[in-house]
């Protein structure tokens, strides 16, 4: 006779999850923890998210497939979101839909303490993500961003400049 398997409690305590370092030079820096997949979540996405102060964990970008939310639990800072800025502090929820520079988003700490959050989205792929600061398009496949790396079979960062006609390097 098989087991069933096990499926994990549906409660997770926020402080009790271990934050993983994220840093990529001086400007990006993050400690996170992943919530909705441990707890058998596949279409929902979910981390607990804590950015240093004047800090953000990811550069300005723009998801064409996904949905995120953003729920501030402490701190504050500013919501970079298309061409807009805005101030974020406890109890407040950003959305950032999918779309193009439009919707691009980027939640930046202020200078007096870390700015802690809920990052919860949508888990659909593939997913292509624009970052207009830097004019790069990157394409997820096999999984979506923030979900099983171990998964994806296509992760690919390039500049639109270096685009290509859909029919080059294919038979005449």
């Amino acid at each position: 006779m098989t087991q069933a398997p096990k499926i994990p409690a549906p409660i997770v305590r926020l402080n009790d999850l271990p934050l993983s370092p994220q840093t990529h030079g001086r400007r990006f820096v993050a400690a996170m923890a992943s919530i909705a997949a441990p707890l058998g979540a596949t279409h929902l996405g979910a981390r607990l998210v804590e950015v240093p102060p004047g800090k953000a964990a990811w550069p300005f970008h723009a998801h064409h497939a996904n949905d995120e939310m953003f729920v501030i639990l402490s701190g504050s800072g500013e919501l970079r979101f298309g061409a807009g800025r805005h101030a974020v502090g406890p109890g407040m929820v950003a959305i950032c839909p999918a779309g193009g520079a439009e919707t691009a988003h980027q939640l930046i700490a202020g200078p007096a303490e870390p700015l802690r959050y809920l990052a919860i989205s949508t888990m659909r792929e593939p997913d292509v993500m624009e970052y207009p600061d830097s004019g790069k398009i990157t394409v997820f496949a096999g999984a979506a961003p923030g979900g099983d790396k171990a998964r994806r079979r296509v992760a690919a960062s390039f500049r639109a400049g270096d685009a290509v006609d859909y029919w080059e390097g294919e038979e005449a």
